[in-house]
């Protein structure tokens, strides 16, 4: 049981209201895709091009783990908004903020072929996850479950982003 004041307390708009605002959050977070995929056009071949270590996944994998993990990103923003409405203000900045700078990276990665500022960009991104975990979970833990996959991804890509600044 629950008391008002607790994180556990949806004080966020009716249910039925909602639901539109679901589309927001994953539409927000698939504009982020297209976006990064617009930056990165070349991104097969240069991909392709690199010195990757053995344990670097092939380049046809990352659009269906983009896919999935966009949206757990975009539900568990909308999760977050719906219990704690204005009171998620902070959770939902920090939201932004990864997502700015998961925006970041493909841009600097494969467009600019910047491994060095790409590698700085990620190990922010991962850091600004868990503080966005951190403050999700304060209101809905399963939000902030919701974006493990995605910290576990990022901290993979982020190894795997070192070994390629490194052999490049």
């Amino acid at each position: 049981m629950t008391t008002a004041g607790t994180p556990e307390t949806r004080t966020g708009p009716p249910r039925w209201r909602s639901w539109p605002s679901l589309v927001v959050f994953v539409g927000l977070c698939y504009l982020v895709a297209a976006v990064g995929s617009l930056a990165s056009a070349e991104a097969d071949e240069v991909y392709g091009a690199l010195d990757r270590p053995a344990w670097a996944p092939p380049s046809w994998l990352f659009g269906p783990v983009w896919t999935v993990l966009y949206g757990l990103i975009g539900v568990s923003a909308w999760l977050v908004w719906r219990r704690a409405g204005g009171s998620a203000r902070a959770a939902l900045v920090w939201w932004g903020v990864q997502l700015a700078l998961n925006l970041a990276w493909t841009p600097l990665f494969f467009g600019a072929e910047e491994y060095g500022l790409a590698l700085v960009d990620i190990v922010l991104l991962f850091g600004a996850i868990v503080v966005t975990m951190v403050l999700f979970a304060r209101i809905h833990r399963m939000a902030a479950g919701l974006l493990v996959p995605y910290l576990l991804w990022v901290g993979y890509a982020g190894a795997l982003n070192a070994a390629i600044w490194w052999a490049n």
